[in-house]
């Protein structure tokens, strides 16, 4: 375990049992969030590889414009 998580469980054990219990699911749902985005990020690759190799080809044959940041 880390210093610092050290330190925020030293002082969360400070804190109320409701208080502690709220702060526990925030971290236990953003932990979940992680494996969530994981998994989808493992799912999409194929589709991500081939939407960038797409985009290279229509670059390739003058298919694209630069963005104008004024536009947009």
């Amino acid at each position: 375990m880390t210093e610092l998580l050290e330190q925020a469980i030293s002082r969360l054990k400070t804190l109320p049992p409701t208080e502690q219990d709220a702060i526990a699911a925030i971290i236990l749902e953003e932990l979940e969030d992680e494996v969530r985005w994981d998994a989808a990020f493992a799912k999409s690759k194929d589709v991500l590889a081939n939407l960038a190799g797409e985009a290279i080809a229509e670059y390739r044959v003058g298919k694209t414009q630069e963005l104008d940041p004024e536009t947009l």
